[in-house]
């Protein structure tokens, strides 16, 4: 089992980032609350992790901390949520607002995620209330706040393109994506990275 990975961060493509550890590059998924956390690239990271063995794969998950990593295992955990959408539920949502969300049987906010339908929302929250309890909530955190990522100065068409990618491999339809995106550009406004127009798209999406 792999718990925990320190190393330099080579590429960061949301969702995928690539981690180097003593010349091993181990390739992982990650949400995009855990990639707004990521320093530049080339820089020294510490991740918690999650292994996924499946016939047809091997998965790696990252976590800025063990607070999300519980998440995610307490989601997975969950009938019909399996790792994908616990990334999806991670980037477009964070822990502080899920777990309110659960306690406030809000079942309107979750189905506004990709891949969440009611019945998926109503036992997202029935399930998750009891497996709450068990997390253990740590105001340390592993990561300071990432530092603007100027190594290779890509255009605005390269940061669109990979901020709607990103969005796509969530869960959300091209076209949804492009249009989310689009706007979240027109509310920014000026040169932004592609982090920071994911995050506002997915507020505006999941936040209604």
């Amino acid at each position: 089992m792999i718990g925990r990975l320190s190393g330099e961060l080579l590429e960061k493509h949301p969702p995928q980032l690539l981690v180097d550890v003593n010349g091993v590059g181990y390739e992982l998924e990650a949400s995009m609350n855990t990639f707004y956390r990521l320093p530049a690239r080339g820089k020294p990271v510490v991740l918690y992790t999650h292994f996924v063995v499946r016939e047809d794969a091997q998965l790696l998950y990252g976590f800025a901390d063990r607070e999300e990593r519980s998440l995610f295992r307490a989601l997975i955990k969950v009938n019909g949520v399996g790792p994908k959408l616990a990334l999806t539920i991670l980037s477009g949502i964070d822990t502080e607002t899920f777990i309110h969300t659960v306690h406030q049987g809000d079942t309107a906010s979750l189905v506004r995620l990709p891949g969440v339908g009611k019945k998926t929302a109503e036992r997202l929250i029935v399930e998750m209330k009891d497996r709450l309890k068990e997390l253990q909530v740590s105001d340390n955190g592993d990561f300071q706040l990432a530092s603007p990522d100027v190594a290779g100065a890509p255009s605005t068409s390269d940061i669109v393109a990979e901020a709607e990618s990103a969005l796509v491999a969530l869960g959300y339809k091209p076209a949804e994506a492009s249009r989310s995106i689009s706007q979240a550009a027109k509310s920014l406004g000026g040169q932004v990275g592609s982090e920071a127009l994911i995050r506002q798209a997915l507020k505006s999406m999941v936040g209604g």
